[in-house]
């Protein structure tokens, strides 16, 4: 069991090789009446008291919503003597923003993060907030990982100085439970992204298949990746199942199969508490069995009641597991699966990727995705911006010498037609900072509700985006990028960092001219090759 009482960090607690529990607290819009108690730090102190609990997660205006700060509430349960763990996303907060919140952080003693893009915003102040999401998590991941080093800034004179390292040991979280192959593989290559960005430790979404949260464990051996897991288990009720069954809640899953027991069984006496209980018990109990490093209880109000939970799992006999492995797997049809399964165990087998999956990868059919459009933006990248080559390095020296000669009529010419071309072709937002060769010529401003250029984030469902308006970006572009062989290196490389100073400007100068994200205007004129996350 977990002790608070130790001088343990939650990094040294969930690499001990010893299975700990934590608890989600869910911060509250407004705050209660001078006379009445809080019952949100009521919650809060009642788990930071209890012994099975190594750890109290705080969220960060979950579900879009605005509420209480995350690190208001970790102030009050800091003389506790609890590790705790803020929620910080990128929904409510530009890059600076940010950047203020994570030296708030850990000015307050606060170093433990879960780094996340965040739901879209569904309610506002007389009206929807209008979301940011300047950075996303990789992003977020890669700029909390700078500051560990040292953040550089440069100084008014000129001067460059250090910053004082922080010590953040920074989570993130990626969404398994995920029915078609184009959705799934983009999840699995951005978490490794995340991990080589800096991320430390794993949180799933929510979803309820142990198959599918045993291949995160799985996939990560077979990427040549090491980071502590942490199961993620809420506590269900009719009304919430209801919600997650019909994609309300982005990026929680309860399929058809298990919301049908959930209606079996609140429909008894006890409204299926007892059902439920024992669910999440025999989730905790799985996640142990399987080696994960943690697992993390949400969804309960009562502190006695997540103590209840943990005591039944604890219950359990020590190869009882093995069976709950099995039961609990509650997928939706046709639900696709990166590992082929172990008949004796009936979790995924490492040692076997999933046969049709692999045999699509030598020969893959043709996506509708793959139209005229997209093979002639292929054509066009391969003869004027591949870095060394074709009509780069002349491209290089014509902006070169129209920037340094000002001649910025014909420069603005030429912005002029790369625009309109690129309006007709992508739904070009002139953003001077262009994505499209890493979104398979889908331009992410157009294309994406959140603006995610470095991975699809967690809230889509069958391949739609959370605001069920269109298809996600990213599936579209694995579609497009497996076609050509290039799906498992689609999100390798570093962190992409938008600079919206390029807002407005030509993106083949800023590109030719070594100013965009890519900084492909290197010495010796070619693009250093990034190093895979995967297996090729």
């Amino acid at each position: 069991m977990s002790d608070p009482k130790s001088n343990l960090t939650l990094r040294e607690q969930l690499n001990s090789g010893r299975f700990i529990y934590g608890a989600e607290l869910v911060t509250t819009r407004g705050m209660p009446e001078p006379d009445q108690p809080s019952k949100l730090v009521e919650l809060g102190e009642g788990l930071a008291a209890d012994n099975r609990i190594a750890w109290v997660s705080i969220t960060d205006n979950p579900g879009g919503n605005p509420m209480i700060p995350a690190d208001w509430v970790a102030n009050v349960l800091k003389p506790r003597g609890k590790q705790l763990v803020i929620h910080l996303t990128c929904k409510d907060l530009n890059r600076n923003g940010l950047e203020s919140a994570a030296w708030r952080y850990a000015a307050e003693g606060f170093d433990n993060i879960l780094a996340l893009t965040g739901d879209y915003p569904t309610a506002g102040f007389k009206g929807l907030a209008q979301p940011v999401f300047d950075l996303d998590s990789v992003s977020l991941i890669a700029m909390l990982s700078t500051m560990n080093a040292g953040l550089e800034i440069t100084k008014p004179n000129g001067k460059t100085e250090k910053l004082t390292k922080t010590n953040f040991f920074t989570g993130c979280a990626v969404s398994p439970f995920k029915q078609q192959e184009r959705e799934l593989m983009p999840q699995y290559f951005k978490l490794a992204r995340k991990i080589q960005a800096g991320a430390s430790w794993v949180v799933p979404q929510l979803g309820y298949d142990m198959r599918k949260f045993h291949e995160i464990k799985l996939f990560l051996d077979w990427a040549r990746l090491s980071a502590p897991i942490v199961g993620n288990v809420y506590v269900l009720n009719k009304t919430v199942a209801r919600m997650f069954n019909q994609n309300r809640i982005p990026g929680c899953v309860v399929s058809d199969a298990l919301y049908a027991q959930v209606e079996k069984y609140a429909a008894g006496p006890d409204k299926g508490k007892a059902f439920f209980t024992e669910l999440a018990a025999k989730q905790l109990a799985v996640f142990k069995g399987m080696g994960f490093a943690a697992g993390y209880l949400g969804g309960v109000h009562k502190a006695d009641a997540f103590a209840a939970i943990i005591d039944l799992a604890e219950s359990y006999g020590e190869n009882d597991w093995k069976q709950f492995a099995r039961e609990i797997q509650f997928p939706k049809e046709k639900e696709f699966y990166l590992f082929e399964q172990d008949p004796a165990t009936g979790l995924g087998d490492g040692a076997r990727l999933n046969a049709e999956y692999e045999k699509s990868l030598q020969n893959p059919e043709k996506p509708a995705e793959v139209g005229f459009n997209y093979q002639l933006s292929r054509f066009v990248h391969s003869l004027a911006f591949n870095p060394g080559r074709g009509l780069f390095p002349a491209m290089q020296k014509i902006f070169g010498r129209l920037e340094s000669g000002k001649h910025t009529t014909t420069l603005g010419a030429l912005h002029t037609v790369e625009h309109a071309s690129k309006v007709a072709l992508y739904g070009c937002k002139d953003c001077g900072d262009c994505s499209l060769p890493e979104c398979g010529y889908l331009c992410p401003r157009n294309s994406c509700s959140k603006n995610q250029r470095n991975g699809p984030c967690g809230g889509s469902a069958n391949g739609h985006c959370e605001l069920e308006d269109k298809d996600c970006i990213w599936s579209r572009a694995y579609d497009r990028l497996k076609y050509y062989g290039e799906s498992r290196d689609m999100l390798s490389g570093p962190a992409v960092f938008v600079n919206p100073a390029l807002s407005g400007t030509s993106a083949w100068a800023n590109n030719y001219r070594g100013r965009d994200h890519a900084h492909v205007a290197v010495p010796n004129g070619t693009k250093p090759e990034p190093t895979p996350a995967k297996p090729v």
